[in-house]
């Protein structure tokens, strides 16, 4: 009976350890591999060069035809199907 419960210890206890170390060591690693490869140029924030790119007049008039783009549905357009009809928005053929 001794052997058994001592058996049971030891598998019970089995679970409790790590299985891992190599993976666990490693953790992580791909994703601050694939960070460092898309930072262009790390010390950027450190330099006092001024962003290129658009003025205020042309930035708001950029946003404002953006914005406008949204308030209606953009035009349908004909799609060919397989049978070789034209297709358009609501269903009527040409």
């Amino acid at each position: 009976m001794n052997r058994i419960a001592t058996a049971l210890m030891l598998i019970m206890t089995a679970g409790c350890a790590t299985v891992t170390p190599h993976y666990d060591a490693r953790f992580g690693n791909a994703l601050r591999q694939a960070k460092q490869d898309m930072t262009l140029n790390p010390g950027a924030g450190k330099q006092g060069d001024q962003a290129l790119g658009l003025n205020g007049k042309e930035a708001r008039e950029t946003a404002v035809v953006y914005t406008n783009s949204f308030k209606e549905p953009p035009p349908a357009v004909p799609v060919i199907n397989i049978g070789g009809a034209i297709s358009t928005a609501n269903g009527n053929g040409r």
